[in-house]
């Protein structure tokens, strides 16, 4: 039973190290020139595309870029093990609902053509702007991408913020990851990537 007993703590130390991890780390860009962090550490990459569909699905590019960043690191052939396809890390299947509602144009953007980066976003975009429709804060919209909204409204049933109901860890520390990112976006794009 004591090997059980230890096993599970340290299991439970494993988020937040990584949490500690992530801020230390974050701590660390602000000594570096703004140029290097934008370029090597949170680039932004396909910025039309995501300025456009952003704004077409009311969501802040800024936010996009932080999504990808957590998601794919700008990876555009990520698939994860669940299926997550290429930069913002969308599952097949909820891209097929986005298009099958109306709310990505089939036509100009082909739901099974994830790994295409043009494409990906949009149904990123989509999907983030469905979220904040149906959800109530940032907090909770970011937790639902990784979650899903499903989740979320069940942890959120009991009362409470989103940041103290969170059951899994990945989501609390996915949560803290994007906020973080966030950021320092928003930090280092003062002047570009502005809804227009």
């Amino acid at each position: 039973m004591g090997d059980k007993v230890r096993f599970w703590r340290w299991y439970r130390t494993v988020p937040i190290l990584a949490m500690a991890l992530a801020s230390a780390l974050s701590f660390g860009l602000v000594g570096l020139p703004q140029e290097a962090v934008r370029r090597y550490i949170l680039p932004v990459h396909h910025e039309s595309a995501i300025v456009e569909s952003s704004i077409r699905h009311g969501v802040d590019p800024l936010l996009t870029c932080a999504i990808i960043k957590c998601e794919s690191n700008w990876n555009e052939a990520a698939v994860s093990d669940a299926g997550a396809v290429g930069l913002m890390q969308m599952m097949p299947a909820t891209s097929a609902e986005l298009a099958e509602w109306g709310v990505v144009d089939v036509w100009s953007y082909d739901p099974s053509n994830l790994t295409d980066p043009t494409t990906n976003i949009e149904y990123g975009c989509a999907y983030l702007g469905q979220l904040q429709l149906r959800l109530g804060s940032l907090d909770e919209v970011v937790a639902a991408y990784n979650a899903g909204p499903g989740s979320v409204e069940q942890w959120l049933s009991g009362g409470g913020d989103i940041a103290d109901v969170i059951d899994f860890p990945e989501t609390a520390l996915y949560l803290k990851r994007v906020n973080e990112t966030y950021e320092r976006y928003q930090q280092l794009y003062t002047e570009t990537l502005d809804p227009r």
